[in-house]
């Protein structure tokens, strides 16, 4: 048998896979779980599909009554003999939150992660890993008023020096937007909010780095950030990879936090780039108008929005799998 650089052996590329013993075959146990397993399996993936299938069958009536271009306008008016409704500003709104959100969960989880798992004595280490973890347990409707009443006025300060010294780059122009209303502190709260998601998977995984990877590492001379670097770092890539994406996952569809904090545009307002701006995500856009759906063609405009997140998600976590199963064997 030979083993290649990355761990991967002569079976792993083989195509008809290792030939086990089959001891267990047969076995009434072993039956009863494969089936569950299958079913389950099946069941998800029904589920999926149908969830796809509903927001497709309610979209189409008014996606085909919709005199505006779906994908290019920013208009938002699915009422009437002559509805016009496009997703320009949901999918900026959505897009910018979610940016700035990973920009900052991602490596302050996997520095905190990194800090408990490698760094922390015992005594200390599962208090703060007990600590970030509840930060999942607080609901989101709490995180949207603490930003609005509290942590918003921290964030003031902070807006203010970005736009006096990047104000000229259309990303950080003034518009005249309380910070805690803008497009940006709602990106800051929902880093919060995943930032429990990205710590507890990236901890998990560098906690089971095999320990002859460091002690390995260590025995050559490495430092400690060396070892970190050189073993730890690339066993938890795909762990830190999935993190991401799950917390991506919340990003895009978190609803009551970023409807409490964003401020509505006007629909005729001019169009900008920067984030210190009000707008809307397709979530918060969907839960606020909410109270229309009193009709088969407001409401499909408004399930058309949510078939577009459900679209942009489903490709996220299809794309994250991928990466995930390349990166898979440079860590074996």
């Amino acid at each position: 048998m030979t083993t290649s650089i990355t761990g991967r052996s002569a079976v792993d590329d083989d195509p008809s896979g290792p030939v086990g013993d089959r001891a267990s075959t047969g076995r009434l146990g072993d039956r009863i779980f494969g089936g569950l397993a299958l079913g389950s399996g099946l069941l998800v993936v029904g589920i999926v599909t149908l969830v796809g299938l509903f927001l497709l069958w309610q979209a189409v009536p008014s996606l085909m009554k919709n005199e505006a271009n779906f994908l290019l306008s920013r208009e938002w008016n699915p009422s009437g003999e002559h509805p016009r409704f496009g997703i320009v500003d949901l999918v900026w709104g959505t897009l910018v939150t979610s940016v700035i959100a990973m920009l900052i969960a991602v490596p302050l989880g996997v520095a905190v992660a990194l800090f408990i798992t490698q760094y922390a004595p015992r005594w200390l280490s599962r208090p703060a890993a007990s600590t970030i973890d509840l930060l999942a347990a607080v609901p989101s409707i709490v995180y949207g008023f603490w930003g609005l009443k509290i942590a918003g006025d921290y964030f003031q300060p902070v807006a203010d020096v970005l736009q006096r010294t990047l104000g000229w780059i259309p990303l950080f122009t003034n518009e005249n937007i309380s910070a805690k209303s803008t497009l940006a502190f709602a990106g800051v709260v929902l880093a919060i909010m995943i930032l429990p998601i990205v710590t507890a998977i990236s901890r998990e995984v560098f906690a089971q780095v095999p320990t002859t990877h460091k002690e390995g590492a260590l025995a050559l001379g490495a430092t400690q950030w060396e070892m970190i670097r050189v073993a730890v770092l690339p066993y938890g890539r795909p762990g830190v990879i999935s993190a991401a994406m799950l917390g991506l996952g919340r990003a895009l569809g978190e609803t009551l936090a970023v409807l409490i904090l964003l401020s509505t545009l006007n629909p005729n307002a001019d169009w900008t780039f920067s984030i210190f701006n009000g707008g809307s995500t397709f979530a918060s856009r969907i839960a606020q108008g909410a109270g229309e759906f009193d009709t088969p063609q407001k409401t499909g405009a408004y399930i058309a929005a949510g078939l577009v997140l459900f679209i942009v998600t489903f490709v996220v976590n299809a794309a994250a799998r991928v990466v995930i199963e390349r990166r898979k064997a440079f860590t074996e």
